[in-house]
This record gives C-alpha cells, sequence and structure tokens, in this order.
C-alpha cells in the first residue's frame, strides 16, 4: 500500500497514526500542506497513492487540498463533500434536521437587528456561533439583551467573514458534561464523556475526558449522524438536556483523539488505520447516488 497522510501541524494524534501504520508495516509519506504545490494540469503524479488520509489543522487548505486530490482519482478520507458539511455549522445542522437527526433548535441571521431577533425568540440563555470553527472558540454564552448587543456589536465591528454570518443556538442545560462520539466507517467504536465546570466542555478547553458506555441509543444516533454528514472517520458531540433526551450538537472530521485512547481503552489510531486501507484496498470511497459519501459496510 503506497498511502500519503495530508497535514500541517505533527501532533499527537499524526505520530500515534504513523505508529499504527508502521505497525502494520507501513511508512506512510508525509506531505506538507505548507509547502506543496498542486499543479492543475498534471496531477497524475498523484495517482501513484492508493488513499490519502487528511489531518490539516487548517479546515480551507484541507477541503481545497481534499478536491484537488479527489479530481486525480485518489481515494481520499475524510471526502471533500464530509470536510464541506462539517467545516461549516451551517451545513452540518442542515444535514441532521434534513435527515431527521435530532439538534439544537438553530436560526441563521445576517445582520445584527435579525441576529437580535433571532436570539430573543430563541429566548436567553443563548449560544452564538462563528458559522465556521473549532476547539470550542469564539463561542458565546448570551444570558440577556444586554450581554447580546454588545456581543453583536463586537462582531459587526470586527468585520470579519467569520462574524457576517450570525449562528444561533438553543442553550441545553446539559449536566455538567457531554459525550463526544467516535465513528468509523459504520461502527461507533468509543465514547467520552467531557465534564467541565464550564459549559464549553471540550477538552482542548480543560474538558476531563471520561469513558462513556456505548447504548443503543448513542450508536443510532452517532451513525445517523455520521450518515447524514456523508459518512468516514468523524467525532460526534452529543448534548443530553435535563430530560435525558439526546441530541447531535456538532460533527467533526479530523478530529484530535489524543486524551480518548486511555479512557475508552479504545485503539483509535489503529481503527482509523484500518479504515483507510479498507479504503485503499477497494480503490474507492463508497458513493451514494446522491454524490455523498456512503459508509463502508
Amino acid at each position: 500500500m503506497n498511502i500519503a497522510i495530508l497535514y500541517s501541524r505533527i501532533r499527537a494524534e499524526e505520530k500515534l497514526i504513523v505508529q499504527a501504520f508502521a505497525a502494520r508495516g507501513i511508512s506512510p509519506e508525509m506531505v506538507d500542506v505548507r509547502h506543496v504545490v498542486f499543479d492543475l494540469h498534471d496531477l497524475g503524479s498523484w495517482t501513484r497513492f492508493d488513499a490519502v488520509l487528511e489531518r490539516c489543522v487548517s479546515h480551507s487548505r484541507a477541503l481545497s487540498a481534499l478536491q484537488i486530490l479527489e479530481a486525480s482519482g485518489v481515494p481520499c478520507i475524510n471526502s471533500a463533500h464530509v470536510a464541506q458539511m462539517c467545516g461549516s455549522k451551517l451545513e452540518t445542522s442542515l444535514a441532521l434536521v434534513q435527515a431527521g437527526v435530532p439538534t439544537p433548535a438553530v436560526k441563521i441571521a445576517f445582520t445584527p437587528e435579525s441576529a437580535l431577533a433571532a436570539i430573543e425568540e430563541i429566548g436567553y440563555p443563548t449560544v452564538l456561533k462563528p458559522a465556521v470553527g473549532s476547539w470550542g472558540r469564539l463561542l458565546a454564552k448570551i444570558n440577556d439583551r444586554e450581554a447580546a448587543e454588545a456581543v453583536l456589536e463586537h462582531k459587526e465591528t470586527l468585520g470579519s467573514y467569520h462574524h457576517s454570518i450570525f449562528y444561533v443556538q438553543e442553550y441545553i442545560d446539559k449536566p455538567g458534561a457531554d459525550m463526544r462520539t467516535f465513528v468509523v466507517g459504520d461502527e461507533t467504536i468509543c465514547a467520552i464523556l467531557r465534564r467541565s465546570d464550564h459549559w464549553i466542555t471540550n477538552t482542548a478547553r480543560g474538558g476531563q475526558a471520561l469513558n462513556c458506555p456505548i447504548t443503543a441509543e448513542i450508536d443510532d444516533l452517532s451513525r445517523a449522524a455520521a450518515r447524514a454528514v456523508g459518512g468516514g472517520i468523524v467525532a460526534v458531540d452529543l448534548l443530553q438536556d435535563q430530560d435525558g433526551r439526546l441530541m447531535v450538537n456538532e460533527v467533526n472530521y479530523t478530529m484530535e483523539f489524543r486524551n480518548s485512547i486511555d479512557p475508552t481503552g479504545v485503539d483509535i489510531p489503529g481503527r482509523i488505520v484500518g479504515y483507510v486501507l479498507e479504503i485503499a484496498r477497494r480503490g474507492h470511497v463508497p458513493v451514494a447516488a446522491n454524490g455523498q459519501g456512503l459508509l463502508a459496510q
């Protein structure tokens, strides 16, 4: 097998993935997107790879590279479609709603005035998120109208693309924790509880990872969310409200997992590598009739 790993920074996760390939006697070629140059009139050199695993930190670079590589015919994990869907909270939410996957209420607005109206329609507290972002950055919990007006004014003043689309989400009063599940192919391989005294529970923001038993409901919801965005290798963030209702918050396509291996006891990098090799053997990522990724069976 000739495998490439597309990256922009070598983190603990990439090291673990390389080790998992080495355990199978494979030395993947490391491709740094910061230095690579794609010649759109000559993509033939990329066909030497049986598969490319995308592990970039930058969403925009990852998406562009995946689109180019897929044009050359190389199977990419995850696909450009999955990257596009998961890289935009708007597109993720649309896909989940259209697939009938339970999610918190979401309203999208394009001006501070309409965003304020959306916030008050949902009710306080509410959550304001950037349409594109990760690691729990630039999230704001809005507790009252004065806070809403202040945050909206700040976003308008900042003026970048990330602050021009207002993603307003219902605040779910979760009991001090949420869940993250890891889906590889069509299997929920493990899950963690992320506990924190703060309302943002991301482990990148200090949340504590604990093993979470996978119930039938968690499994069904996780796989349904993965299918909605096109499948592959994803992490699904779940919320549970005070009444015990489970819903999907987000789906991540280039997830970190270093803090989830020990609590779950699952060889996450090994499972990732196994899936990549399965796709490489097939010679393509299974695709449904609608053009979206179809999970491996």
